[in-house]
């Protein structure tokens, strides 16, 4: 594991970083958060390839060397930003997961800062669950819901801030 000190930055996705995220290949169980390829996306303006839901939910997360570790969506439901997101996969399980997400949550706080942050994870994904844990989210619920490969178990995690945050 790399240990040098890394700072992370949330930009607005930029069209670059969408058609790179869409060549990111997740090796399995994990293939299920992968993308359609860049043209189709755009072609469809699906998610982060339709302009408008791309500048104004999805940021992109850089390192201090600009380079592409990740992105999120922060999705407005009312007195709610739920968070979707991705790491680039060949620097998932690094250890860098709660500086990710709380690079994540203080954009979205940013935006939106009276909001309750929550996001979905699958149950079985616990290598996700420890970071977000790690990050400050506690599970609430668990509940049962439609994915693209058929129906799956997913935990709703709730962001619960440092009391010096509040």
């Amino acid at each position: 594991m790399d240990v040098t000190p890394i700072s992370f930055r949330a930009v607005i996705m930029r069209e670059e970083h969408a058609e790179e995220i869409c060549t990111w290949s997740y090796p399995p169980p994990y293939d299920i958060y992968g993308f359609l390829p860049w043209e189709q996306m755009k072609g469809l303006e699906v998610e982060f390839g339709d302009p408008i839901i791309r500048q104004q939910q999805y940021i992109s997360i850089l390192d201090d060397q600009d380079s592409l570790w990740g992105f999120a969506q922060l999705f407005p439901i009312h007195e709610v930003t739920r968070i979707g997101l991705g790491m680039r996969p060949d620097w998932c399980g690094r250890g860098m997961g709660k500086r990710f997400m709380q690079t994540i949550t203080q954009e979205a706080r940013r935006r939106r800062p009276t909001d309750e942050i929550d996001l979905e994870v699958m149950t079985w994904n616990e290598r996700a669950i420890r970071a977000y844990e790690g990050a400050g989210f506690r599970i609430t619920d668990t509940y049962e819901r439609l994915t693209p490969q058929g129906k799956g178990i997913f935990h709703c995690m709730v962001y619960e801030p440092p009391a010096n945050e509040e």
